[in-house]
């Protein structure tokens, strides 16, 4: 089942307030703990020579997919401890930046297009992350609340939901 390796350019970078880790939420709408205490703003600043004909049409999206490199990743096993607690998990069936393929997903608030950048809101990402790719939120085909989400569902019951630790206090 061998294929091909292929390779990816990112079109963007992140220019957010988190410049390591543990200054960054484990998810961007988990924001208990953090030094603000709200959801961070950033920029997705495009890379020279990317079309802004490219990104144009997103005005008017309330949200997007950011599609980003773990760039900062050390490599992955198979089994994780999640931050919330409990056993180790299976790595595909968590959200760590230890993956087989360092690759990230996060849904953010598009709050502005700029001159060739987005100024996003309720992000997750380090400082200089490398975006890969951005697509719409679109809510009829995105948005699924009442699918069923495995051991978390568990932890939620338990732990109440949005209960991720998120960051602890950020280091000075």
């Amino acid at each position: 089942m061998a294929s091909p390796p292929f390779s990816l350019s990112p079109i963007a970078h992140v220019r957010s307030p988190y410049a390591k880790r543990i200054d960054a939420p484990h998810q961007s709408t988990v924001v208990e703990g953090t030094e603000s205490g709200g959801l961070a703003e950033a920029l997705v600043v495009f890379a020279d020579g990317f079309p802004a004909t490219a990104f144009r049409d997103l005005a008017g999206f309330e949200r997007i997919w950011l599609l980003f490199a773990f760039d900062r990743s050390e490599g992955w096993k198979a089994e994780v401890k999640p931050p919330r607690g409990g056993p180790k998990r299976s790595v595909l069936a968590t959200r760590s930046p230890h993956r087989p393929n360092a690759l990230g997903l996060s849904a953010v608030e598009l709050v502005a297009i700029e001159d060739h950048a987005l100024r996003v809101r309720g992000v997750d990402l380090l400082d200089g992350t490398p975006i890969l790719d951005i697509k719409p939120y679109v809510p009829y085909a995105d948005a699924f609340p009442e699918a069923r989400a495995g051991w978390i569902d568990d932890i939620d019951a338990t732990q109440g939901r949005h209960s991720a630790p998120g960051p602890r206090k950020p280091r000075r």
